[in-house]
């Protein structure tokens, strides 16, 4: 199994307990800290406004991080999970993209979905298409991104995005293009532009829904006559770890209490749901048992993130120091 590391930034109310001043030497150290030990890539999400409330709180911007990111580390990759379509012209982002793997020296990872945060959208002026318009815009855009990487120029005239001779130049320093990771499990459009274009999916992770997204994608795979093994499956984990179950629920109590303290106790409750009792909460006994059983399923990447790393790396540590060498 191969893994990835969500670092801090904001969205998920994560640096709420460091003052501005110390963001980035938080998420610096983190990246260097990733750079030297067993993560294959780390991570951020493309947003601007905070979840699951919009707070005032800092959230820093995904590709400004890319570029920062590449150029203070040297070995890890690069992902954003994920950048969201509607948020930057898509030859833009080519070239965005393009800069940042070269500034990387070729280790950029392109995540991208059709967006789904409404507020965001509005304030920043994008509006809110309806879903089948951004997935839309999806399937142009990936078009647009790939012509640009493979030719570094890309034209097309799509009911969503008009380019004309736009030119990419540096191209991708990696051989082919950046790899494209196609977000999120929608089962009628967003696994079929998957199977059509991704070069990984990432989507439901615990046992059920992996298997079932699963199945579906190898049914489009069929029906456009592409190998399934082409495209590496991968899902997101929020993990909660401690040496014993008193430590994991000391873990948990303590993830409720910051966000209870930021958007009130009932969402705090609401976010427990996406932790209690899935893969990478418990024990590293406990979590080793459940990602090998994903792993068998055909889960072959994980990227993981723990909410309190920006002040403590505890969990961190217990993750690198027992989970990863069993698995990875």
């Amino acid at each position: 199994m191969r893994f990835g590391l969500f670092l801090p930034q904001g969205w998920r109310l994560d640096l709420v307990d460091v003052p501005p001043a110390g963001h980035w030497p938080a998420i610096s150290e983190l990246a260097a800290r990733a750079d030297s030990g067993p993560w294959e890539s780390v991570w951020v999400y493309d947003h601007m406004h905070t979840s699951p409330l919009t707070r005032t709180e800092a959230t820093h911007e995904a590709w400004s991080l890319m570029s920062a990111l590449g150029a203070v580390t040297s070995r890890v990759r690069l992902g954003q999970m994920c950048t969201c379509i509607g948020y930057r012209n898509p030859a833009m982002l080519a070239k965005i993209a393009a800069t940042a793997d070269v500034i990387s020296g070729g280790r950029v990872e392109m995540g991208i979905g059709a967006g789904w945060y409404e507020h965001e959208w509005r304030a920043y002026g994008f509006g809110f298409p309806s879903g089948g318009e951004r997935l839309a815009m999806l399937d142009e855009g990936v078009r647009i991104m790939l012509d640009a990487w493979s030719d570094g120029v890309a034209s097309l005239h799509g009911d969503h995005y008009r380019v004309d001779g736009a030119i990419v130049q540096p191209r991708p320093l990696q051989e082919g293009g950046i790899p494209l990771w196609i977000a999120g499990g929608g089962e009628r459009k967003t696994l079929r532009i998957a199977a059509r274009h991704a070069d990984y999916t990432n989507f439901d992770g615990t046992p059920d829904g992996f298997a079932h997204k699963s199945e579906v994608l190898r049914g489009h795979c069929a029906d456009i006559g592409r190998d399934p093994a082409e495209i590496t499956r991968t899902a997101n984990y929020n993990v909660a770890i401690g040496e014993t179950e008193r430590e994991v629920a000391d873990r948990l109590a303590f993830i409720h209490d910051r966000m209870a303290r930021h958007v009130g106790a009932e969402e705090a409750d609401r976010q427990l749901g996406a932790y209690q009792g899935l893969p990478a909460v418990g024990t590293p006994e406990q979590i080793i048992e459940n990602l090998a059983g994903l792993r068998a399923q055909g889960m072959e990447y994980g990227i993981f993130y723990f909410p309190e790393i920006a002040t403590d790396t505890s969990g961190l540590e217990l993750f690198e120091r027992e989970v990863i060498p069993a698995l990875g």
